[in-house]
């Protein structure tokens, strides 16, 4: 079901008129004004929570076109909103009260915050006359989420909310995106107001810088050309500025191998053979052994988190590094940048490869390359006499979809197998949790996903028997909402990456990691009204995948994975990219 469905019914309640089509929201009260302005943003969905203090906005969403789903758990609004921005590449808006509700957005929040996601929350506050009295349901919502935000505003009059909340969208999506709050006290809400909102707009003091220096352009141009082992690695602000076409052009042309982050996979296509995929602790050997011997290492929207980099001092140690960010505090703040390119990724792009009077001969430097792959396969055993190995379920899911199936996921274990062993070849099909790690991410993402997607696309989810634990509730909202999601479970009664990291590192303690009992899903998905397989042979695996897929609504697929499979290359934590281990006894 897609973005063009119908709104969410009840049948408990009464329906809503039918004559509000294409019909801006009056404005006649704060409330009134904040969905105007949502409106007048292009907001076609919000994910939420209904609650006391934030029930006025609800009561003006009534009566417009603005297509409101009523998620299980504010989290899971926050993750439906960033999931249904990352594949649509417009903010995501959720929804939650005041108290509790606002509270159980911050884990959303925050996630999205890490991995640069464009979010506009909106809260409930008490009356602006009992803030600080600890009234019910009162929290400090714009305290609280402050370090976790790029702004968040407290509303102040009915007059003026409407703009707040169309500058609070804006901002979400300008120069690197991220979150935004607006935090409406009910009597904001409840006056009365005839001004109309403008348009929205960003801060003036807000706008980013997208086309870069000449200076930094002919600097970097320069060292490019002088590279014998240049290496492109593609981050999340590839895709975020809609610059894959451009990024993958310029590799192209210049015969420039391509190596990800996990946030970039999908801006060079994975079955290229200039894409290395994606590097870092369980990136490939060849993507971490080509970041390890490039001598310029063109790094492009990435702001070199740890999970990367593994130690600093022996990341790409013979490169120079040339760092294009539309974030200026991101340049130099973990890798040094000997050549900054401030600005838009895919302008900053075309103007060094404007600027190049010659592309750098590479053609040994890619052969190396093309060597390290065929001495670092991505594969893996399947005797016939161990359990069913995650890796095959997750090539056997791939195989049985389209290329274009958008994949989302928890995170552990079972988030490294999709992102190993799902070949992507576009972008916006891969949505995870990546800075923040949030397991349970991976159900409400999926939702958000299937909301936004056009009806003719796939959605799975995959993940992990912990994280479904943590929002299966999610479930339920897929159901009512008729959304056509597989969910495949590696289930290995583990909380798998906790349990590989007791074994490698605490001599094999696992206090806590396991599961004495873990529930039936496929049980539980039909409790839910949604479909349920349970898979424990490779022989039931493709009939199981043809079934869920075939099924027109939610499906549950119950994969009983090898609880022993480990996830690999793995390097150890601040460790060296080039000495990743094959095995644990190689840590």
């Amino acid at each position: 079901m897609s973005e063009r469905t119908a709104a969410t019914t009840d049948p408990d309640e009464p329906e809503a008129a039918d004559d509000s089509t294409e019909t801006p929201t009056e404005v006649t009260t704060g409330s009134t004004s904040v969905v105007r302005a949502l409106e007048n943003a292009g907001v076609e969905t919000a994910f939420g929570v209904q609650g006391g203090a934030i029930m006025p906005i609800y009561d003006a969403l009534y009566h417009s076109d603005i297509r409101h789903v009523t998620m299980a758990h504010e989290q899971g609004a926050a993750h439906a909103a960033d999931a249904y921005g990352v594949v649509r590449g417009d903010p995501g808006v959720c929804l939650a009260t005041s108290g509790p509700g606002a509270t159980n957005l911050v884990t959303g929040i925050a996630d999205a915050n890490m991995d640069s996601d464009a979010v506009l929350a909106l809260t409930g506050q008490v009356p602006s006359d009992m803030v600080g009295s600890d009234a019910f349901q009162e929290t400090d919502t714009t305290g609280v989420t402050a370090p976790i935000t790029k702004h968040n505003y407290f509303a102040s009059s009915p007059d003026t909310v409407g703009d707040t909340v169309g500058e609070a969208f804006a901002l979400a999506a300008e120069g690197r995106p991220g979150p935004t709050l607006v935090d409406l006290p009910k009597d904001v809400s409840l006056n009365e107001t005839d001004r109309e909102p403008g348009p929205a707009q960003p801060p003036e003091t807000c706008r980013a810088r997208t086309d870069p220096a000449d200076s930094q352009v002919e600097a970097a141009a320069r060292a490019i050309e002088r590279a014998e082992k240049p290496l492109l690695l593609f981050g999340g602000g590839v895709v975020k500025a809609d610059a894959t076409e451009v990024a993958r052009q310029f590799a192209t042309e210049h015969r420039i191998p391509v190596v990800t982050t996990m946030p970039g996979i999908g801006a060079m296509p994975e079955d290229d053979e200039l894409c290395l995929s994606w590097a870092g602790m369980h990136g490939t050997g060849y993507a971490n052994m080509a970041i390890t011997h490039t001598d310029c290492l063109i790094a492009v929207g990435t702001r070199f988190d740890d999970r990367l980099t593994g130690g600093i001092d022996t990341f790409a140690p013979e490169a120079e590094v040339v760092h294009i960010d539309i974030d200026p505090a991101e340049i130099s703040k973990n890798v040094h940048a000997d050549y900054p390119v401030v600005g838009d990724a895919g302008r900053a792009i075309e103007r060094v490869d404007a600027e190049l009077d010659e592309g750098p001969d590479a053609r040994e430097w890619v052969e190396q390359c093309l060597t390290w792959k065929d001495e670092y396969p991505m594969d893996y055993a399947a005797p016939d006499n161990e359990p069913l190995k995650p890796q095959f379920v997750v090539e056997a899911l791939d195989e049985a979809t389209p290329d274009e199936t958008i994949v989302t996921s928890g995170v552990g274990q079972h988030q490294m197998w999709a992102a190993q062993y799902w070949t992507f070849t576009e972008p916006r099909r891969w949505v995870s949790s990546h800075g923040l790690g949030t397991m349970g991410y991976g159900l409400p993402a999926a939702i958000g996903a299937r909301v936004a997607a056009d009806d003719d696309e796939t959605v799975v989810c995959v993940d992990g028997d912990a994280s479904f634990l943590m929002t299966i509730q999610e479930l339920s909202v897929a159901v009512r909402e008729n959304l056509d999601i597989t969910v495949a479970i590696l289930n290995n009664e583990y909380i798998g990456m906790v349990r590989q990291w007791q074994d490698a590192f605490f001599e094999g303690r696992r206090m806590a990691a396991g599961y004495e009992w873990c529930p039936q899903f496929d049980k539980l998905a039909e409790a839910f009204g949604a479909r349920g397989w349970t898979v424990d042979s490779y022989e039931e695996v493709p009939d199981a995948i043809e079934e869920a897929l075939a099924y027109d609504g939610p499906s549950v697929i119950d994969f009983h994975v090898d609880p022993a499979e480990n996830v690999y290359p793995m390097v150890s934590s601040g460790g060296a990219n080039g000495k990743f281990a094959l095995s644990e006894d190689q840590l």
